[in-house]
């Protein structure tokens, strides 16, 4: 597998010639090479992660392919053909093995509803759990996403979320609210909760790559 990170929350996962997106949204550059995407999952309905102009520019490369996503993202993006999925649901598509998890977003502020979420478990994988810290449970986790930086993310919770994760190798995501110092913080942070589980710890920039 080969996971590629760009900008934001947005990840290019390719597997035996196909490709998968997640969540590309309004801080992600115009994505490119699209001619073997199979699939794209969007965890939730923040414009963040999944916009139009993204979803169409990959319908043009690839058309007919299924979204993957809420219901609330399925009304928000009523001029594409959304599948609905849920926590609990597993669904193949072309050489991808997709389980979901979770079910809402991290509380931002009590003033503001959570919507739905959900975390993606790839091919037994990698597992990437939008914006939540959701668990997945009796599932031993090789690659997590972790989210390091947003509105709604204690530094500590984050960490707390990686160690009960215990995943054998991490990189962060969903940063573009960091600065470079608060971005480095926080990727020492989390790349010793990961190493407490034996685990290593990538720091990916948008363009970087982990293989394997």
């Amino acid at each position: 597998m080969r996971i590629t990170r760009h900008e934001h929350a947005a990840l290019r996962v390719e597997h035996a010639g196909r490709t998968l997106i997640i969540d590309p949204g309004t801080f992600t550059a115009a994505l490119t090479d699209l001619g073997d995407v199979v699939a794209v999952v969007i965890t939730h309905e923040h414009p963040d992660h999944w916009t139009t102009e993204h979803l169409d520019r990959i319908l043009r490369a690839a058309p007919g392919i299924p979204i993957l996503s809420t219901a609330h993202v399925a009304v928000a993006a009523a001029d594409h053909d959304v599948t609905v999925v849920q926590p609990g649901d597993a669904v193949s598509v072309d050489g991808f093995e997709l389980r979901f998890f979770g079910g809402e977003h991290a509380v931002i502020h009590e003033s503001m509803p959570r919507v739905e979420n959900l975390g993606v478990l790839v091919n037994d994988e990698l597992y990437y759990p939008g914006d939540s810290y959701a668990i997945p449970e009796d599932v031993e986790v090789n690659t997590l996403a972790a989210p390091i930086g947003a509105p709604w993310l204690k530094i500590g919770e984050a960490m707390d979320f990686v160690l009960a994760v215990a995943p054998r190798r991490c990189f962060g995501t969903h940063d573009m609210t960091l600065s470079s110092i608060g971005l480095a913080m926080h990727r020492q942070r989390l790349q010793w909760a990961t190493e407490q589980g034996g685990g290593t710890f990538s720091a990916l920039d948008p363009g970087d790559v982990l293989e394997g």
